[in-house]
C-alpha cells in the first residue's frame, strides 16, 4: 500500500504544482469586465498579435474562438480595372460629356456586386458549455492581453495569442468532465449565416469555394480550406487533457502559389505544444511588458483614459512591423456568415491613415512600420498602376487595394484619387521626424516623397488663373459619388496635400544636402495656388464651394490637421482662419458623422489649443460609438442623436484617431518645437505622461498638479537641440543633465545621445540659463 501512498501524494503535488505555475494575471481599472459572455461576434474579447486574432465569444450553447490571420485574402483580381477606359484621361472624358453613368458602371458598380477580391474570415474553435454551468467572470486582462472566463462551478479559462509566435492557446483548469475543441469552418458552401437576421451583407457561399477537409486523430485538429486559385489555409488545433487540466493551441497559415511557402499550421503547433504553455506565456508576458513600458498617460478624466489604454492594447493587438498593414477590421473578420464590412480591405482614403496616426507620439514608431514596409514593398505595383492609369512616371497608389496592393474600385475619386500616395507618404515623413532616423529618411522617406512630388509634377496642368491645378479634383467624400464629386478647380484637400509634399521634399532635400533638388522643389510650390478660405466660413470645399452640409469625412480641413499647413502657432490671421473654420464645422451639424469624425475633431480641437472642445468631442466617441468591447461601430449607438448614422460596421481607424487626440491633448512636437500639456480642459489640475515622443527623437514626460506643470523629464534618442515652449512661465527652474537657456518664452535644452534630464520648478533660485 506504500506505493499507492506516494502516487496519490506525488498525484497532490502535481495538482498543487499546476496550480502553482498557472499564470497570476494584473488587474487594471482599463480592463474589458464582463458578468457573462458576449454573445455577437462584434462585441467579443478581442486578442491578436498581428498576424493571428481571436475574438471570445459565446455562440449557442458554445464558447467560440473566432479566428483570423492578417493575409486570408481572395486575391482574384476585378475584371473591370483593365482595357483602355482604365485611365483618367477616359473618366475626365466622360465627365466632360456628361456620360459620367458610363464610368459608374465601368468602375464602381463592380465593387459592390463581385464578391471578391476581399479579406476572408478563417473559422472558429469551439467548447460545449453545458458541462460548465453559470458564467461568473469575463475579463480581458490588457497588462497581459489575456481573457478570463470563470465559471461558479470553479472552472477557468485563459486565452491568449503569444505576442511573438503565431500561436493562439487556451487553458482550461479545474474540469469537472472533458472537454473537447471543434474546428466550425466559414460558410463557404451554403448560404446558411449565423448571424441576426436584421444584419445584411453578401454570403461567403458566393466566392464559390469547394468544401475544406477535416482531419481528426485523438488530439489535433486539421481543416484545409481552399480558396480561389490555389490559394489555401490551413487551421491547426493540438491540446492535451489530464487531471482537470485542458491545454491546447492552434495556427492558421496561408499558402499562396506563387510564394515562398510559410510553415504549415500543423508543424507550427507541433513546435509550439513542444515548448509548452509556460514558455509561450513568458514569451508573450514579457513582449507586452515592454509595450506598455513604452508610455503610458493619468488623466483626471476616467472615461478619456481608460478609452486610450484599450486602444493602445488593440493597436498592440493589430500592429507589427513585419506583419500587414490595419486593415478596415485588422485580425477581426466578420464571424457572421457574410463578407465582412467593405470587404475588410485597405482604404486609403482616410481608414490607414487615421490608423497609424498614434503610433508616433505614443513611442510605438516600431510597430507602425508595418504600413511603411508593406507600402515600400509593393511600390512597383503601385508603380505599375500609376504609369497604367494615370499615364505618368513617378507614383500614386490606389486609393482601395487589396492585400498585395492591386486596385479594387469603388468610388474612383477616392479609389483611383491623385493624392493618395502624398497622405499615405506623410506617414514617412512622421516616422522619420519621430525617430531622426537619417538613413530611413534617405533610402525610403525622401525617395517615397520625391517620386510623390514627381507625379504631381507630371498630371498637373495649368488653369485659367495661370497657377497649376489637378485636371480634376474631389474631397472625400462630398457629394459621395454624384458627378458633383469632381470639381474643376483644385479642392483644399488635394492641394493641401500637394503644397505639404512640395514643402517636405524641400525640407527632406535640404537636411540630405540636395539643395539643388530642394530649391527645384519650392520652385515647383510657388506654382500652385494658396488654399481657398472663406473671411467667415474659414477653410471651403474648393474654390467657390462652402462646406454646407454636416458631412462625416473632415477631409477640406487637413491642411489643420494632420498636415499642419495651418498652425495655431503662425499667429492670429491663422488662428482666426482655424476658429473659423471649426466653428462653421459645428454649425453645419452632426447628422451625418460617424464615430472617426468625433476622433478626427478631437485633433483638430487639440491643435487650436482648445482641451475643453478636444476631450468633448472624444468623450462623445466613447460613449456614443463604441460598442461594450470598445469597437467604433461607425453609428452612433447611444441613441441620443449625436448622428442619424446608427449602422454598426465594425472599423478600427476611429478608434485610433481617438488614441491620438489624447496624445494631442497632451503633447504636440509638430512644429518643432515642443509643447506640453497644449490643449488640457482648465479643469484638468492632475494630469501626467510618461515617454510620449516628440518630434526630434525625444522622449518626454510631465507632471501637472494643481494646474502648474511641476516636472518634466526628456530622453534625448539622438541627441541634439529640444526646443520647448517654457512650461513654467514665470517660476525659477532646476534643470539637470544638461545645458539650457531661456528666452522669449522658449527653453533650449543641449543634449547628446543617450542624455536625460530633468527639469522642475523651485521656489528660489536663478531664472536664467547655465
Amino acid at each position: 500500500m506504500k506505493w499507492k501512498a506516494l502516487l496519490l501524494l506525488g498525484g497532490i503535488a502535481l495538482f498543487a504544482c499546476r496550480s502553482f505555475i498557472s499564470p497570476q494575471l494584473t488587474p487594471t481599472e482599463h480592463d474589458l469586465y464582463y458578468s457573462d459572455l458576449p454573445r455577437r461576434w462584434d462585441e467579443g474579447i478581442p486578442l491578436g498579435n498581428g498576424w493571428l486574432g481571436a475574438l471570445v465569444w459565446q455562440r449557442e450553447n458554445q464558447l467560440r474562438l473566432s479566428l483570423d490571420r492578417a493575409d486570408l485574402w481572395d486575391l482574384r483580381p476585378m475584371p473591370n480595372l483593365r482595357g483602355p477606359e482604365f485611365r483618367f484621361r477616359w473618366v475626365i472624358e466622360q465627365w466632360r460629356s456628361n456620360r459620367y453613368t458610363l464610368v459608374q458602371q465601368r468602375f464602381d458598380a463592380p465593387y459592390e456586386r463581385e464578391p471578391a477580391p476581399t479579406k476572408i474570415p478563417g473559422g472558429a474553435l469551439e467548447f460545449p458549455l453545458a458541462s460548465l454551468g453559470s458564467v461568473a467572470s469575463v475579463r480581458l486582462f490588457i497588462r497581459q492581453a489575456t481573457c478570463e472566463v470563470k465559471w461558479e462551478n470553479g472552472t477557468r479559462l485563459l486565452v491568449f495569442i503569444d505576442a511573438r509566435n503565431p500561436v493562439g492557446w487556451f487553458r482550461f483548469e479545474r474540469l469537472r468532465r472533458r472537454l473537447t475543441p471543434e474546428i466550425r469552418p466559414p460558410h463557404y458552401t451554403n448560404s446558411t449565416g449565423i448571424c441576426p437576421l436584421e444584419e445584411k451583407g453578401s454570403e461567403l457561399h458566393r466566392l464559390g469555394y469547394p468544401p475544406g477537409a477535416l482531419r481528426r486523430t485523438n488530439d489535433h485538429l486539421l481543416y484545409v480550406q481552399p480558396g480561389w486559385n490555389g490559394f489555401q489555409y490551413r487551421i491547426s488545433v493540438r491540446w492535451r487533457q489530464e487531471d482537470g487540466f485542458l491545454t491546447g493551441c492552434w495556427s492558421i497559415s496561408a499558402h499562396f502559389p506563387a510564394k515562398k511557402q510559410s510553415l504549415p499550421a500543423e508543424l507550427i503547433t507541433e513546435k509550439a505544444m513542444s515548448s509548452g504553455w509556460q514558455q509561450a506565456w513568458r514569451d508573450h508576458t514579457t513582449w507586452w511588458e515592454q509595450f506598455w513600458a513604452a508610455s503610458s498617460i493619468d488623466l483626471p478624466d476616467e472615461l478619456l483614459e481608460k478609452q486610450w489604454f484599450l486602444e493602445m492594447y488593440k493597436f498592440g493587438s493589430v500592429a507589427r512591423e513585419s506583419a500587414p498593414p490595419i486593415s478596415l477590421q485588422a485580425i477581426w473578420t466578420a464571424d457572421n456568415g457574410k463578407l465582412p464590412p467593405w470587404k475588410g480591405d485597405f482604404h486609403h482614403d482616410l481608414n490607414t491613415e487615421l490608423s497609424y496616426w498614434p503610433a508616433y507620439s505614443s513611442n510605438h514608431v516600431q510597430e507602425g512600420l508595418g504600413l511603411l514596409n508593406w507600402l515600400w514593398e509593393n511600390r512597383e505595383t503601385f508603380r505599375a498602376y500609376t504609369r497604367t492609369y494615370f499615364e505618368a512616371d513617378g507614383l500614386n497608389v490606389p486609393g482601395v487595394t487589396t492585400l498585395s496592393g492591386e486596385p479594387m474600385g469603388g468610388w474612383i475619386q477616392y479609389a483611383f484619387g491623385p493624392t493618395v500616395a502624398a497622405w499615405l507618404g506623410h506617414h514617412f515623413y512622421l516616422h522619420w521626424r519621430f525617430t531622426a532616423d537619417r538613413i530611413f529618411l534617405r533610402q525610403r522617406a525622401y525617395p517615397w516623397i520625391r517620386d510623390v512630388a514627381t507625379f504631381f509634377e507630371q498630371i498637373a496642368v495649368t488653369g485659367p488663373n495661370g497657377k497649376k491645378q489637378l485636371p480634376l479634383s474631389s474631397s472625400p467624400e462630398y457629394f459621395g459619388n454624384s458627378p458633383r464629386a469632381w470639381f474643376r478647380r483644385t479642392t483644399n484637400f488635394d492641394l493641401a496635400l500637394i503644397r505639404w509634399t512640395y514643402r517636405a521634399a524641400a525640407e527632406m532635400a535640404d537636411s540630405l544636402d540636395l539643395h539643388t533638388e530642394a530649391a527645384r522643389w519650392r520652385a515647383i510650390l510657388s506654382q500652385w495656388p494658396g488654399l481657398a478660405v472663406d473671411s467667415t466660413e474659414g477653410l471651403l470645399i474648393a474654390p467657390g464651394q462652402p462646406y454646407d452640409r454636416s458631412h462625416r469625412h473632415l477631409s477640406h480641413l487637413i491642411a489643420i490637421h494632420p498636415l499642419g499647413l495651418l498652425d495655431w502657432s503662425q499667429g492670429p490671421e491663422a488662428r482666426n482662419i482655424i476658429r473659423n473654420s471649426l466653428q462653421h464645422l459645428e454649425n453645419m451639424g452632426t447628422d451625418w458623422w460617424t464615430g472617426y469624425t468625433y476622433g478626427w475633431l478631437g485633433n483638430l480641437k487639440a491643435r487650436a489649443h482648445d482641451g475643453e472642445g478636444a476631450a468633448r468631442a472624444l468623450r462623445i466617441f466613447a460613449e456614443c460609438f463604441c460598442l461594450p468591447n470598445s469597437f467604433h461601430a461607425n453609428g452612433d449607438q447611444s441613441g441620443t442623436g449625436k448622428s442619424k448614422l446608427t449602422y454598426r460596421p465594425f472599423t478600427l481607424e476611429g478608434n485610433f484617431a481617438f488614441a491620438a487626440g489624447v496624445q494631442e491633448m497632451l503633447l504636440q512636437s509638430h512644429t518643432g518645437t515642443v509643447e506640453i500639456f497644449p490643449a488640457v480642459p482648465p479643469d484638468w489640475k492632475e494630469v501626467s505622461f510618461h515617454q510620449l515622443r516628440a518630434q526630434g527623437a525625444f522622449l518626454v514626460s510631465a507632471e501637472m498638479k494643481n494646474g502648474r506643470t511641476v516636472r518634466v523629464e526628456i530622453l534625448a534618442e539622438k541627441g541634439g537641440i529640444l526646443r520647448l515652449v517654457d512650461p513654467f512661465p514665470g517660476r525659477d527652474i532646476a534643470v539637470k543633465g544638461a545645458r539650457w537657456s531661456r528666452k522669449n518664452s522658449i527653453l533650449s535644452i543641449y543634449s547628446s545621445p543617450g542624455q536625460r534630464v530633468e527639469i522642475i520648478a523651485r521656489h528660489r533660485g536663478h531664472p536664467t540659463g547655465k
